[in-house]
């Protein structure tokens, strides 16, 4: 698996996947005003040749922005076939040092608090709490909170 910058070209394979990792999917042209933010970057996790398909789902990506000394996750998402595999601890590495070449100390993210998972990582990270928007989150008929994290740069890399 290789990391690679994503660019306006990718937003249909990002937006396939994001579609695969949330019930809240954000489409091709969504991705695509994103990334023509000032600061925004995206990160693509790449099957390896020996995996087949070239044009397979994408095994996971990251969509941040930095700007203001600060860098923030505005998504992560790994394909369910390649969770647990190491895809998210890579790609938040390559973004935290993204954002740190770009000038950001500290990168934001919100996660829902039921996402063990994912907090697990952020934890590994380095991530701290520093606010909970409740209710923020649909699921079906329950609303669940999100906590927003914040991790100083360069992390802990105890996940690298």
């Amino acid at each position: 698996m290789e990391i690679r910058p994503a660019g306006k070209d990718a937003a249909e394979r990002l937006a396939a996947l994001h579609a695969l990792c949330f019930d809240e999917a954000w489409d091709a042209s969504s991705i695509t005003r994103l990334l023509a933010m000032p600061g925004a970057f995206a990160l693509m996790a790449l099957p390896s040749p020996s995996d087949g398909d070239p044009d397979a789902t994408l095994p996971g990506f990251v969509l941040a922005r930095a700007g203001g000394g600060e860098a923030e996750i505005l998504t992560i998402g790994v394909s369910p076939a390649a969770r647990g595999q190491g895809v998210g601890r890579r790609l938040l590495a390559a973004a935290a040092a993204t954002a740190l070449a770009a000038g950001a100390d500290s990168l934001f993210l919100e996660v829902a608090e039921d996402n063990e998972e994912a907090l697990r990582l952020y934890e590994r990270f380095g991530f701290y709490l520093v606010g909970i928007r409740p209710a923020y989150y649909a699921r079906g008929p329950l609303r669940i909170a999100a906590r927003t994290l914040r991790c100083d740069l360069p992390p802990l890399m105890g996940a690298s």
